[in-house]
Parts: structure tokens; C-alpha cells; sequence
């Protein structure tokens, strides 16, 4: 029997995804619970497992197309059991066999896959809306050769009448299309079951026309050579869609919503980095990875014990400010997808080793993409390293739902007052911005000066603890 795969909610209420990439092909055999895809999410990518063992019958969407919860990708067969799925309960969002739309709604169904769980009240594809398409004009370059638009006998033309159906292609497609001034009716699909894809697309700008042929204006190869992706184009376009999106729209509303305050304090380092070197020479630290990041964030989590105001949050729906009495600890770590900010739960309670060893898999995971939802949710305050940019000082913006973000510059080597005597030293700038609903400017000063007087002289945690 045939079983469809549908995409599922990955539990953080987004509405869709990316596929980035198939791990399996149709006619290949798969097992329960077999990676079958990559999916980029608003805030990473996710690997899907398979939700039956069977034959992969049918892929339906391509890579790099974005789909809505809740719609097949890929359908499987599998031996019929008599009873559907292994656990005996129909797959989340799909009809048991003869099941009217009426009963899939109604029906209780347990998901077998975290966080995919939403009933589709219709079994069957969409319908899609009558679309009457009108005739523009792409304005040609200043300069450009324009060709004489290309006909077709009136007899071999499609009737375009107010019923015609709109060509299936994504999103993304339909942007690029408009962009680089294509109907869309005009181009044929070779994807699945007619799909548009970018390349038929771009292949339509580029070449000859597929029929029917009603492409609106010849285009110049000016304008080609501009479209996303062109070699040697003045401009190239990149669809603004998963981490990025995420990231961009997260800034813009901590940028604008929580009043920013930031504040700068440049510290001797050059004990931190005597302990530093001397740690990685210790058995106890033997194949662990030590970087200054580490001893920064073990210096932030002393420091938040005498300065909890900047562990919380402001929640404006219920008017209150939510101390927290624990930290997750966020690390911003760039990625090839952009920004992300993934975080250590129950950091305050982890040792230097445990820390060490924590910030290591954490990096990793993130520049792999490799990121789970739910370590990226959650976080309590943030640390940013610019320093390994060569930066010095910054003003960080606030991880949406934090109260604080400490930036770390770079360690220099520098003339500085010691002991009386001007000497080279380590020297590092640190940067605090903190949301000033929530922390004064005492707090966030008394609270810098902590983790300053800690890197400067490792020895005062002493008096801290």
C-alpha cells in the first residue's frame, strides 16, 4: 500500500521548510527511521528520518524548493499489515484508507515523529485558484539591442481565458520570474508532475523558449547576463528565506523593541592568558580544546551570581519581569547559512573541563549546520567572540528575549601601566549591551567590572564565590 510523507511541524510552530537536499532516491529501499532529507528550517537545518521501511515510490517536491507544513514530500510503499503503520495508528496527517475527510479530521492520531502532529483536515492536493494572466512589458536596458517580440499563430496559442490555472512552481521561482520579467505560464516545468523549477526558468531567459511560447519580451543579453547566478553579472540576488530571515527579522525586533545600552571595558588580560597556557599544559586538560572564549565564559557565569538582574527577561504580554535561576549560556557562532546562536543549557553548573568540552561540540555542531531547534531556544544571556575577526570593540545586539550580550575583542599585545612602569601587555576590550528595561547602568557597570577584575586577575574568583 502507499503511504505519503508529509512535512512536519519540527516543533518550533514554523510553517515551512527547505528541502536541501534528498538522501534517498525513488526505488530505493529505506528502514524506520533512515535519514530521507535535509530540511533547512528558519533556524536550522533538521535531518528527517523516515516514518515507515518500504520503497520510496515517489519525491515530491525538488531540492531547494520551499514547502508548507503539512504537505506530502515523498510517499513510500510498504507491506500492507492490516493494520497501517507499525505502531498501528495511521501516520500524523494521513488519512487511513477510505477514510472520508470528515473521519482523517476527526480522528485521534498519535504523531511518529517528534513534533509532527497536525491533522489535515483534506486528504486530497489543494485547490488552486482560477488566475487570469495580463500582458506587460519588460522595459529593455538603456542602450540594449531589443529583438522583435516572438509570435505564435493565434491557432497554437492556449486560450487564456479566467479559469486558466496557475503554473505550480514555489515561491522563490515566482520571484525570480518576476524579477527577470518571465511569465511563468510561458515556461514548461520540468519538475515533478510539471513543477517550474529556477533552472527552467533561467534556462527560458537564457535560451530558446519552451512551448507554448507567450514570452512577454525578448530579453537582451544584458539582462541575462545579470539574472541570479550569472557569471560575470553586476549584481547577484539571493532569495532572503531560513537562518537569515530568522536572524534578520529577530534583530529588527530587539533592535526596536528593547532600549539598548552599551558599555565598553578594556582589561589587562595577560594572567587570563599565563593560565590560559599553563591549563593546556595540564594533564587534567589533556585533548581538550582551551581558547580564551572559555575562561570568558566561565568568568560571566561567576560574575551573573552576583548580578542576576542580567540573567532575565522582560514579558510584555504579562507585564513581568522573569528572573532566571539558572543560565543557558548563548555562543554566536557564523555559519555558512548566517547567524545563529545556539546555546549550553545549565551552563552555570558545568566545571572548566565540562565547559571546555560543552563550547567544543557546540562550535562544531553550528558550522556543520547541524544545529537542533531546541538548541537554539531557550538561551538566557549571550557572548559573542569578535576578537577572532581581529576586532576590537562592537555594540552586539540583543538575542531577542535576553537581558545581556558580551562582546570579546581581540587580545593585543600593547604599552600598558604596570606596576608603575609602562611594559607590553595582553590587553582585550569588552563590550556589554544590556536591555535597560531590565538592568540599570549600575548593574550592568557593577557586572562588567566583575568579569574584568576576574580576567585580570584570574585569583579573584576567591572573593566571588
Amino acid at each position: 500500500m502507499i503511504k505519503e510523507f508529509r512535512l512536519p511541524d519540527l516543533g518550533e510552530g514554523l510553517t515551512e521548510s527547505e528541502i536541501l537536499s534528498w538522501k534517498v532516491a525513488v526505488g530505493d529501499t529505506v528502514t524506520l527511521n533512515q535519514v530521507i532529507a535535509e530540511v533547512e528550517t528558519a533556524k536550522a537545518v533538521v535531518e528527517l528520518p523516515s516514518p515507515f521501511a518500504g520503497v520510496i515510490t515517489a519525491l515530491h517536491e525538488e531540492p531547494g524548493t520551499i514547502v508548507e507544513v503539512g504537505k506530502p514530500i515523498v510517499s513510500f510503499e510498504v507491506a500492507d499489515d492490516g493494520g497501517g503503520s507499525p505502531s498501528g495508528v495511521a501516520p500524523a496527517g494521513v488519512a487511513p484508507a477510505g477514510a472520508t475527510n470528515a473521519v482523517a479530521g476527526a480522528a485521534k492520531r498519535e504523531p511518529n515523529l517528534v513534533g509532527y502532529g497536525a491533522v489535515v483536515e483534506s486528504s486530497g492536493r489543494p485547490v488552486r485558484l482560477a488566475r487570469t494572466f495580463t500582458t506587460a512589458v519588460v522595459e529593455p536596458a538603456r542602450g540594449s539591442v531589443v529583438e522583435p517580440v516572438k509570435t505564435v499563430p493565434a491557432e497554437t496559442q492556449p486560450a487564456e481565458t479566467d479559469t486558466a490555472e496557475r503554473p505550480r512552481s514555489t515561491p522563490p521561482v515566482r520571484k525570480l520570474a518576476k524579477d527577470l520579467g518571465v511569465e511563468l505560464a510561458a515556461v514548461a516545468g520540468t519538475g515533478a508532475g510539471g513543477l517550474i523549477t529556477r533552472e527552467d526558468v533561467r534556462n527560458f531567459v537564457g535560451g530558446e523558449p519552451s512551448a507554448p511560447v507567450r514570452h512577454l519580451s525578448a530579453v537582451s543579453d544584458s539582462v541575462s547576463a545579470a539574472g541570479p547566478g550569472a557569471q560575470g553579472g553586476r549584481e547577484v540576488r539571493t532569495p532572503i528565506r531560513g537562518v537569515r530571515k530568522f536572524t534578520a527579522a529577530a534583530m529588527v525586533a530587539s533592535a526596536f523593541t528593547a532600549p539598548h545600552a552599551t558599555e565598553f571595558l578594556t582589561v589587562d588580560v595577560t594572567p587570563t592568558m599565563d593560565l590560559l597556557a599553563k591549563l593546556k599544559t595540564s594533564r587534567a586538560f589533556s585533548g581538550y580544546k582551551l581558547t580564551p572564549l572559555t575562561l570568558v565564559a566561565k568568568a560571566v557565569l561567576i560574575a551573573l551570581r552576583r548580578n542576576p538582574s542580567l540573567n532575565s527577561r522582560w514579558e510584555e504580554a504579562s507585564q513581568e519581569i522573569v528572573q532566571f535561576n539558572y543560565v543557558n549560556l548563548g555562543i554566536a557562532a557564523a555559519t555558512p547559512r548566517g547567524l545563529t546562536v545556539p546555546n549550553i543549557k545549565d551552563a552555570d553548573t558545568l566545571s572548566l573541563l565540562e565547559l571546555s568540552e560543552a563550547l567544543t561540540g557546540l562550535t562544531e555542531i553550528a558550522r556543520a549546520g547541524k544545529t537542533a531547534p531546541a538548541d537554539l531556544s531557550g538561551g538566557t544571556i549571550s557572548i559573542t567572540n569578535i576578537g577572532v575577526f581581529g576586532i576590537d570593540a562592537g555594540t552586539p545586539i540583543l538575542n531577542p528575549g535576553e537581558a545581556a550580550i558580551l562582546a570579546m575583542g581581540a587580545v593585543r599585545r600593547m604599552p600598558w601601566e604596570f606596576q608603575d612602569e609602562v611594559a607590553l601587555r595582553q590587553v582585550m576590550t569588552l563590550s556589554l549591551s544590556f536591555d535597560h528595561r531590565l538592568v540599570d547602568g549600575e548593574q550592568g557597570s557593577r557586572f562588567l567590572a566583575d568579569v574584568g577584575a576576574i580576567l585580570a586577575e584570574p585569583g579573584m574568583v576567591l572573593t566571588m564565590v
